[in-house]
C-alpha cells in the first residue's frame, strides 16, 4: 500500500469510490493493481504542486519558512544579507522569530536570541498537541510534521538564569561604556582620554572599580595630562564619577569583570551537527533599555572584530536576532549611528546575519534599512496620521504584487501572517508575497525554571564563565601606588619633624620622595606608548 505521496510526500488515502490513491494536498492519482472500478464523473482536481514547490527536507540551500499562495522559502547563502521582522503587539513576531531559528538550527547555522519576555525558552523543550497547531499543519500540506526540541544554552548577565557573561571595561571600549553611562559630548571626550592613557600604560579597567579609580587619578593629575592629551575639566570629571555610581547602584558591577564572554564559545553545533541556539534571558537587563541595547551592540561588534573574512558563504556562521531593535537607535548620538552603519554593513562578509526585531520599520533609520534584505511584515495599526505614512512607507519598500494592495493588505492580516519579501539567489527581492509562518516544532510556552537550571548546570561553558575572578588591574596597581605616596609622606613628614628638632641646614633643592612617586605614576602611564591597545570600529578591543 502506497502511504507518501511521490509528487509532494503528502499521505495518500484510499477512495472507496475509485479504488485509487489520492493525495489530499496536491490531488495526483495512482491505480492500484488488480482494482477495476468505473472511473466516476470528471471532476476539478486541485492542481499539482509545481516540481519546484516540491519540499526537500535535506535541501539546505533554501528554507521553507511560509505558505501563502504558494510556499515562501529563505535563500540560505542570503541571511547574511540581513533582515527585519516587525508587526504591532501580538501580532505573531516572537513565534517568527522562533520559527527561524528553528530553520537554522536545523542545517547548522549557531543562533543568538534576546529573550526580553521569557517566552523564547521554550526553544529548550519539544512542543505539545495543540489544536492550532495542528490545523496549521493540515492547511499547510507540512509532511512529517513532529514536535521537537532543540539545542539551547542559556546566558544571563546576572548570572541567575544561565551562564553569567561579562565584559571588560576596556573590552567594551570608551564609545560604548559613554552610551551606557548616558554622557554627554564633552564628558565623551573626557572618558576617551581616560582610556587612552589607561591603554598607553597597559591598564587594563577590568570593572567599575578599575574605571572609578582611573577617573580620579586622571582628575587629580590634569595639569600633568592637559598638554599631552588635552583639557580636562573638574566639572566633566565629577559627572563622570556620578554616573559611575548611578550604573553600580543598578548592578553594574554583575556583569563588568572576568572571565570576559569569548563570542567564539557562540559558534558551535551539538553532536547531531544542529547549531545551538544561544539565548540571552533580558528580563531583568530589559528594565535598563540603555544597558540593553549597548550590551548587544558591543556584542555584535565582538562578532566583527572577532570573525574572518568569509565573503559570501554558502550558510551563514551565525544569526543575530536582536529584539526591541529600536532601542538601539532612540537617541543615539550621530557618530554611533554611524558606526551602527558600518557594522551592519560590514559584519555581512563575516557571515553573521543580523535580524532587526521591532514594531514598525519606521523604528529603524533609512541608512540601515537599505541593509535588510529579507523582510517579514505583520500587521501594522495605524489611527494617528503619523503611524498611517508609517503604514505607507512600508508597503511602498516591497515589491508590488499586482494580486493585492500591500497597503491595504498590512492592516488586515492576522496573528501569524505577514507579508514576506525576500531575496533570490542572485540577491533580488521577489515579488512580496502573503503568507501565513510555519508553526514552531517547539514548545510555545515559557520552560520551566528548573529546566533552564539543569541545561545551565550541564553546560560546559558552565565551568569557564561560571566563577567570577578578580586580577590585578588599574584599581590594584593605583592603591599601591596611593600608598606608597602616603607612606613616602610620612616620611618627609618625620623628616622635617627631626630636621626643625636638630635645627639641621635646608637640604639643597632637589626632587622630594613625593615628587619622585607622582613621576613616577606620570612615567608609568604617559610614556609607555608602546603597550598601548589595539581597539576595533567601536571601540572595542581586537582580541589577537
Amino acid at each position: 500500500m502506497i502511504k507518501e505521496c511521490p509528487a509532494c510526500t503528502g499521505p495518500m488515502r484510499l477512495s472507496e469510490e475509485t479504488g485509487q490513491m489520492i493525495c489530499d494536498y496536491c490531488g495526483t492519482k495512482i491505480t492500484l493493481p488488480g482494482v477495476n472500478r468505473p472511473a466516476p464523473e470528471p471532476t476539478v482536481s486541485p492542481a499539482p504542486i509545481a516540481k519546484e514547490e516540491v519540499f526537500d527536507p535535506f535541501d539546505e540551500s533554501r528554507l521553507w519558512i511560509a505558505t501563502g499562495k504558494e510556499r515562501v522559502y529563505l535563500v540560505t547563502k542570503m541571511i547574511n544579507r540581513h533582515g527585519l521582522v516587525a508587526g504591532a503587539t501580538g501580532t505573531g513576531k516572537t513565534v517568527t522569530t522562533k520559527v527561524l531559528a528553528e530553520a537554522l538550527s536545523s542545517i547548522g547555522v549557531p543562533v543568538f536570541m534576546s529573550d526580553i519576555k521569557g517566552d523564547v525558552s521554550g526553544l529548550c523543550k519539544a512542543g505539545e498537541p495543540n489544536s492550532k497547531v495542528e490545523e496549521r499543519v493540515q492547511s499547510m500540506g507540512i509532511p512529517n510534521f513532529s514536535y521537537s526540541a532543540y539545542p539551547t544554552r542559556f546566558f544571563d548577565i546576572f548570572g541567575r538564569n544561565g551562564v553569567p557573561v561579562r565584559t571588560t571595561i576596556s573590552g567594551m571600549g570608551p564609545l560604548l561604556i559613554s552610551r551606557i553611562l548616558g554622557l554627554n559630548e564633552t564628558q565623551t571626550g573626557i572618558l576617551h582620554i581616560v582610556f587612552k592613557i589607561a591603554d598607553d600604560s597597559g591598564m587594563l579597567l577590568l570593572d567599575l572599580k578599575d574605571l572609578r579609580s582611573m577617573v580620579q587619578f586622571v582628575g587629580e593629575n590634569s595639569r600633568e595630562f592637559t598638554l599631552q592629551y588635552g583639557n580636562i575639566t573638574t566639572q566633566s570629571i565629577g559627572a563622570i564619577q556620578r554616573s559611575i555610581l548611578t550604573l553600580t547602584s543598578s548592578g553594574g558591577e554583575e556583569f563588568f569583570g572576568e572571565p570576559a564572554l569569548d563570542i567564539r564559545d557562540w559558534l558551535a553545533c551539538d553532536s547531531n551537527g544542529r547549531g545551538y541556539i544561544n539565548i540571552m534571558d533580558c528580563v531583568t537587563l530589559f528594565q535598563s533599555p540603555l544597558l540593553y541595547s549597548t550590551f548587544l551592540l558591543w556584542m555584535l561588534s565582538e562578532l566583527y572584530e572577532v570573525l574572518p573574512e568569509v565573503g559570501d558563504p554558502e550558510k551563514p556562521k551565525m544569526v543575530f536576532f536582536f529584539d526591541e531593535a529600536h532601542l538601539l537607535f532612540t537617541d543615539a548620538p550621530k557618530a554611533l549611528l554611524q558606526k551602527i552603519e558600518q557594522v551592519v554593513r560590514l559584519i555581512r562578509s563575516k557571515g553573521v546575519g543580523i535580524f532587526f526585531i521591532t514594531h514598525s520599520p519606521a523604528d529603524i533609520p533609512d541608512v540601515v534599512m537599505s541593509q535588510l534584505g529579507n523582510k517579514i511584515q505583520h500587521a501594522l495599526r495605524a489611527y494617528t496620521p503619523k503611524e498611517q505614512k508609517g503604514v505607507r512607507a512600508a508597503a511602498a519598500s516591497y515589491r508590488p504584487n499586482p494580486e493585492f494592495n500591500s497597503e491595504t493588505v498590512l492592516g488586515e492580516l492576522s496573528t501569524g501572517e505577514a507579508l514576506i519579501s525576500v531575496l533570490d539567489e542572485k540577491g533580488a527581492p521577489r515579488i512580496v508575497q502573503r503568507a501565513f509562518l510555519l508553526p514552531p516544532h517547539s514548545y510555545m510556552g515559557v520552560a520551566e525554571p528548573h529546566l533552564i537550571a539543569e541545561l545551565t548546570r550541564n553546560s560546559l561553558l558552565y565551568s569557564k564563565y561560571g566563577q567570577a575572578i578578580d586580577r590585578e588591574s588599574a584599581f590594584e596597581i593605583l592603591q599601591r601606588q596611593k600608598q606608597q605616596q602616603q607612606s613616602l609622606l610620612a616620611q618627609q613628614q618625620q623628616l622635617k619633624q627631626q630636621a626643625t628638632q636638630a635645627k639641621a641646614k635646608p637640604a639643597p633643592r632637589g626632587s622630594s620622595p613625593v615628587d619622585k612617586v607622582v613621576n613616577s605614576a606620570m612615567s608609568q602611564v604617559g610614556r609607555d606608548v608602546g603597550r598601548s591597545l589595539a581597539r576595533g570600529l567601536l571601540g572595542n578591543i581586537i582580541k589577537k
